[in-house]
């Protein structure tokens, strides 16, 4: 079964930094994608970013400029880098991954901004 375990959340102020990691039970090569999602509060879950096995990034509507993902193939690990954090990212981050048309998703990291 594959885990992905994700770290990095908590409560920052608004202009403040994060990133989140996502760590793979298994060779991150091993998926299509590899990928970032967002959930605010009484809202529908959104696409934050994602890596294909090739490389290729891919960023949701908006997403792109203040957010950038990474990843580190040798610790099986993807990363999201926030900059510019603002009141409106306020949400839980989830980590997802696919294989063919199997899709997993981590337990989720809460992202607080607040003064």
């Amino acid at each position: 079964q594959v885990q992905l375990v994700e770290s990095g959340g908590g409560l920052v102020q608004p202009g403040g930094s994060l990133k989140l990691s996502c760590k793979a039970s298994e060779n991150i090569f091993n998926f299509n994608t590899m990928g970032w999602y967002r959930q605010a509060p009484g809202k529908e879950r959104d696409f934050v970013a994602k890596i294909n096995v090739g490389g290729r990034i891919y960023y949701g509507d908006s997403m792109e400029g203040r957010f950038a993902i990474s990843r580190d193939n040798a610790k099986n690990t993807i990363y999201l880098q926030i900059d510019g954090l603002k009141s409106e990212d306020t949400a839980v981050y989830y980590c997802h991954a696919n294989i063919l048309s199997r899709n997993y998703w981590g337990q989720g990291t809460q992202v607080t901004v607040s003064s």
